[in-house]
This record gives structure tokens, C-alpha cells and sequence, in this order.
């Protein structure tokens, strides 16, 4: 297995599995229901891993990313849809992730979230005009693992790990019902966004995967969002340790930076300020990627991160529009906060465009040949399917009712 292909594993679980809608979930759910919601973490992840290797196996096998395969099997009409609830979901998510990043600069420098918001649209576009797909990866894995202070502070609070494990069982809510399946849901919104196994689909082409690939894309997806699952469960537990027991429900960014206090001191501010910085820019720089590769793809135009942007004027267009207009609603004082549960949300009811198509790209013998689905992983991905088909019925009507606490 090559280092290349781990830290493609590595971006996704922490650049992208745990970013600012996952903090800022797991954080609420732990605040108002203490364990409960473990189970939906480790659902979204199970999820997440099941969709990131097939999105690497069929880039492996047929040379072909994800929207790709989608346009060619399904047609432009079907391509359509999928792009339309891309670049508004990507647009939302976009939002939620600069406004993350402007607000731990606000908290560093005391300076406001939209005075940052537009320098850091500008940032994230720069390093998508001047790198290469390599120096986005590397740096984003390397940089995101400071959020592992997540893990050590779950530790070092000593927590009943009995608890913990029952958290896995899901059980039914004793109050705020509403308020528990919206935060599940947002949970998996914020866990299995599809712009996640876009860039990896995309990320393996552009590394020029083969065959020889499959084991290590195997290890590579379990690993990877295997580490950000346990970060976002880590993030779960001290906001249950914290907040639960005070009555505390978590409604700003500020807040959660107390999860990692008690156990460091200032450091842990700063430490919290840091990770909620690195790894919500990477997953900025993500979502551009994954809406530029996206219609690009859908669109038979050329694209390559490596390539310089003029050589391929058209992708490097779109990253550049969606980021500034992604700035705008933060420049005008919309609630960065307000924003993430909404687009959570919103990312869960989007999930069967893309699942779906993908149970049939997975079982296409032309495409994947020895290589496609067997019965374990077809009964798997049907179940997430319906899953998938479930969020999105009940996503706005929760959205409604829970309004996310």
C-alpha cells in the first residue's frame, strides 16, 4: 500500500468525516442525550466506509470516478439531478465550513466571523489555483491530525467506558423525541456527506489506481473513517461529560472549545481553536474540489488538480464561483451555527441520488467485471439504500419539528 493511497484514507476520515458539522453534531448530541447517539456515529461510519471503498473500487476497476460512471450509465437527464443537489449541498456545506474555520479565528483574534469569511474563501481558493492534488492531501492529513486531542481528551476524563458501549445500542429517546432523530439525522448528514466519496472516487483516478490497488483501498477506507468515527464519538463523550450533566445545550461554536479544558487547561482552547480551523479548511478545500470535479466530470470537460488552471479553464471556474458566492451569506451576518444544522440535514436527504445509482454501478459486470458487488455487500448497500430513502423523507419534517434543539 502505497503512503499516497493512505493519505487519500486519511483526508477523507479527517478532512472530511470529521469537520465542523460533525464536531458540531456529536457535541449537540452528547449535551442533550449524553451517550445515546454513539449508534448513530457508528452507523454514519459503517456507511461512509461501505460508499468510500466501492467509490475506490470502481475508480480502480473502470478507470472511471464516480459522476463519471453516473452520467455515462444513467444518462445527462439523471446527471442533471445529481449536479442540481450537489452544487446546493456543496454550496451549504461550503458555508458551514468556512464559517467554522472564520469562527475559530474570530476566537483567536477577537476580530468578527465576517470579517474572516472572505480572506479564507480566497485562501482556499489560492491553494486549489497554485497546488497540485498531492499537496492538498498531504497537508490536510498531516495538519488534521491534531484533532486526536479529541480522542486524548475523552481519555484523560476517565469516563464509564460500560456507558460508552451501551451508547452503541440504539434505544428510543425518554424526552425531546423530536430533537433525538433530527440530531441522529444530522449525524449521518454530517458523517456520510457524498462530497466525501466524490473527492475519493476522483482523488484515485487522479493517483491512477489500478487493480493493484484494491487491498490497500480496503484497509485505506476502514482505517480512515475508522479514525474519524472514533474522533467524532471522542467529541460525543466529552460534550456528555460536560455539558450533559449542567444542562447545558451546545448552540455556538465557542461552546464545545469547554469539552477540551478540563482535562488541558488554556491548551486545550487553543488545541480546540486549531483543530476546529485545520480540519474544517481541509474539508473547505474538499467541497471545491468535489463540486469542480463533479460537473466537470458530468460534463466531459478536461480536469486534473495537477493540471494548471488555465489548461483547464472550465473546472477551475466552478471552484472559484461556488467559494466566493459560499462567502457571501457569512459576510452578511448569517449565524455560521445555524447554518451547519441546516446543511446537515440537507446532506442526509441527498444521500439516495448517489447511493443508489451506485448499487447498480457496483453490480454492472461491463464496468466491474470479477470485481463487482458479492450478496454481502449488495444486502448491505440495499439496506443503506433504504436508509438513505428513509432520510430523506424524514429529514425537513424533523428539521421542522427538532430544528436541531
Amino acid at each position: 500500500m502505497k503512503i499516497s493511497q493512505l493519505s487519500l484514507g486519511v483526508v477523507t476520515g479527517i478532512g472530511g468525516f470529521l469537520e465542523a458539522g460533525s464536531i458540531a453534531t456529536s457535541a449537540q448530541a452528547g449535551a442533550v442525550f449524553r451517550y445515546q447517539l454513539i449508534w448513530a456515529v457508528v452507523l454514519a461510519t459503517a456507511g461512509l466506509v461501505l460508499l468510500t471503498e466501492m467509490s475506490g473500487r470502481l475508480a480502480a476497476v473502470s478507470k472511471r470516478a464516480l459522476t463519471g460512471a453516473i452520467r455515462e450509465r444513467f444518462g445527462f437527464p439523471y446527471f442533471m439531478i445529481v449536479l442540481v443537489v450537489g452544487l446546493v449541498l456543496s454550496f451549504l456545506v461550503l458555508a458551514t465550513e468556512i464559517g467554522a474555520v472564520a469562527t475559530a479565528l474570530q476566537m483567536a483574534s477577537g476580530i468578527s466571523y465576517r470579517w474572516w469569511a472572505l480572506p479564507i474563501a480566497l485562501v482556499g481558493w489560492l491553494l486549489l489555483w497554485r497546488g497540485t492534488f498531492s499537496v492538498v492531501e498531504n497537508s490536510s492529513a498531516m495538519l488534521g491530525l491534531i484533532s486526536m486531542a479529541f480522542a486524548v481528551g475523552a481519555v484523560m476524563m476517565h469516563p464509564h467506558w460500560g456507558e460508552v458501549a451501551s451508547g452503541m445500542i440504539p434505544t428510543l429517546p425518554t424526552h425531546d423525541r423530536a430533537n433525538y432523530w433530527f440530531t441522529a439525522v444530522s449525524i449521518v448528514g454530517a458523517s456520510i456527506s457524498p462530497y466525501l466519496y466524490f473527492v475519493y472516487s476522483s482523488g484515485a483516478i487522479e493517483e491512477k489506481w489500478d487493480e493493484s490497488y484494491l487491498s490497500g483501498n480496503r484497509i485505506t477506507a476502514v482505517f480512515g473513517n475508522g479514525m474519524g468515527g472514533l474522533l467524532s464519538i471522542a467529541v460525543l463523550v466529552l460534550a456528555g461529560l460536560v455539558f450533559e450533566p449542567r444542562g447545558i445545550k451546545v448552540e455556538h461554536y465557542q461552546q464545545i472549545a469547554a469539552t477540551l479544558t478540563p482535562s488541558m487547561g488554556h491548551w486545550g482552547f487553543i488545541i480546540f481553536v486549531a483543530t476546529l480551523a485545520i480540519t474544517a479548511f481541509g474539508a473547505t478545500v474538499e467541497v471545491m474540489l468535489a463540486a469542480a470535479y463533479m460537473t466537470a466530470q458530468g460534463f466531459g470537460w478536461e480536469w486534473a488538480e495537477d493540471a494548471r488552471p488555465r489548461e483547464h479553464a472550465r473546472y477551475s471556474l466552478v471552484y472559484t464561483v461556488l467559494v466566493l458566492l459560499a462567502a457571501v451569506p457569512l459576510v452578511i451576518g448569517i449565524d455560521p451555527f445555524k447554518v451547519t444544522n441546516f446543511s446537515m440535514a440537507i446532506s442526509a436527504a441527498s444521500l439516495p441520488v448517489s447511493v443508489l445509482p451506485l448499487l447498480v454501478l457496483m453490480n454492472d459486470h461491463e464496468l466491474m467485471g470479477d470485481h463487482r458487488n458479492g450478496w454481502l455487500s449488495n444486502a448491505v448497500l440495499v439496506l443503506f439504500g433504504v436508509l438513505s430513502v428513509v432520510l430523506l423523507l424524514v429529514a425537513i419534517p424533523l428539521q421542522i419539528m427538532g430544528g436541531g434543539g
